[in-house]
């Protein structure tokens, strides 16, 4: 029997953030499918608009996170992560006043650091939660928050939007949720920990894992390749195949490869095959890209949703484990929020390059080029990171 069964996976703590960070999603996630068509019918966005008002979130998470991480490996974490949590709640009240698309850029880019902080703080809480000879496996539990909440959001947002017809209801809703989510980490009992003080504190790398950089390279490929299908999924659908009530099956079908993938990878993780793991991860989602650009109907539509699922539930955990690998304890935070400013240079290169291929090239041009970002990310991975991670990995 492997000794590491006798130690608890499901803590207390590790269950409020899980459920926390899922309630956080869930709120992220009613919105996010649904802005385009907001933006379009309320303001009459156009394509590129929608692309440019949609990148301030992400631009304002990736200014914040070198930043945030820097901060939770430097005070007691929960305040940490109770004080951005509660910015990131409250940010929700503005799109319920935001009467023009001037002001609604203002509030949609504004609450993009709250959100960039509380990811960060949020998953440094979770890891810090876990038993160490449990971490890789508690990881890939973790992003099931993630994937859960994107498997129920855009389906519960499109069924309030579908017999309301009111946007206003999904911002409340979200606000609700939210809160609900600060009660549940102010309920955290974490001890306290001894705060380092760091002698080089303007040193580069405490801002950003530099000995990551090959891994960041990966994930920007992942980020861009899902902010391109996951933005415009609901216009495309809607004005080429004539699917006006499939996004949320999209977002379901998506969730549920990347559940089933994490479920399985994290018996994989627990063993410690992290290197097996992801490129099998990576080369599953280039498949599933492959078939979204190339393939254009239902069939494609939905059977790239749970390939593109199922590969990136095997890859992001094990990438990373690769991040956390790389980095001493004392730099937690600045290794998850390395991996989260990757993730958001992709996703907002996606965001607001798709919408410019979309406008002048038309949305096939932009699949296929997620496509090949994609295919850059898995070329990264196998021709350095695998090698570099297992020649320098601390953990």
């Amino acid at each position: 029997m492997n000794p590491a069964d006798n130690e608890k996976l499901w803590n207390a703590n590790y269950l409020k953030v899980w459920t926390a960070n899922f309630l956080l999603f869930l709120s992220f996630m009613l919105l996010a499918p649904l802005l385009p068509l907001y933006l379009n019918e309320t303001f009459a966005a156009d394509k590129q608009t929608i692309g440019l008002v949609l990148s301030g979130y992400t631009i304002t998470a990736l200014i914040i996170r070198p930043f945030s991480g820097y901060i939770v490996d430097s005070f007691q974490r929960k305040q940490v992560l109770l004080l951005c949590y509660g910015l990131f709640s409250v940010f929700f009240v503005g799109y319920l006043v935001a009467g023009t698309l001037m002001l609604f850029t203002i509030v949609r880019t504004l609450h993009g650091a709250p959100f960039g902080a509380t990811t960060v703080a949020s998953s440094t809480v979770a890891i810090d939660s876990l038993p160490s000879s449990r971490r890789a496996e508690g990881i890939g539990y973790y992003g099931l928050s993630n994937n859960l909440a994107a498997a129920i959001g855009p389906t519960i947002a499109l069924l309030l939007l579908k017999y309301t017809g009111s946007y206003q209801l999904i911002f409340v809703v979200s606000t609700l949720l939210a809160f609900c989510g600060l009660f549940i980490n102010s309920r955290l009992r974490l001890p306290d920990r001894p705060i380092v003080k760091d002698k080089q504190v303007l040193s580069f790398d405490r801002f950003l894992l530099t000995k990551a950089w090959g891994a960041s390279i990966v994930i920007i490929c992942m980020g861009f390749s899902y902010g391109v299908v996951s933005t415009y999924v609901a216009i495309y659908g809607k004005e080429e195949l004539d699917i006006t009530g499939g996004t949320g099956v999209f977002f379901m079908l998506l969730a549920s490869g990347l559940m089933l993938s994490r479920l399985v990878g994290g018996r994989s993780l627990r063993k410690g095959r992290i290197t097996n793991t992801a490129p099998g991860g990576l080369l599953i989602s280039l498949v599933g890209y492959l078939l979204f650009a190339a393939m254009h109907s239902p069939i494609g539509y939905y059977g790239a949703a749970i390939v593109i699922g199922l590969g990136n539930g095997h890859a992001y955990p094990a990438m990373q484990n690769i991040f956390i690998g790389l980095a001493p304890n004392n730099k937690r935070g600045t290794a998850n929020s390395t991996l989260l400013i990757s993730w958001d240079i992709g996703m907002g290169l996606g965001v607001l390059l798709g919408g410019a291929f979309s406008e002048h090239f038309g949305y096939h041009a932009a699949f296929w080029l997620a496509w090949i970002l994609n295919m850059a990310g898995v070329a990264t991975f196998l021709g350095y990171v695998r090698h570099h991670f297992e020649k320098n990995r601390l953990y």
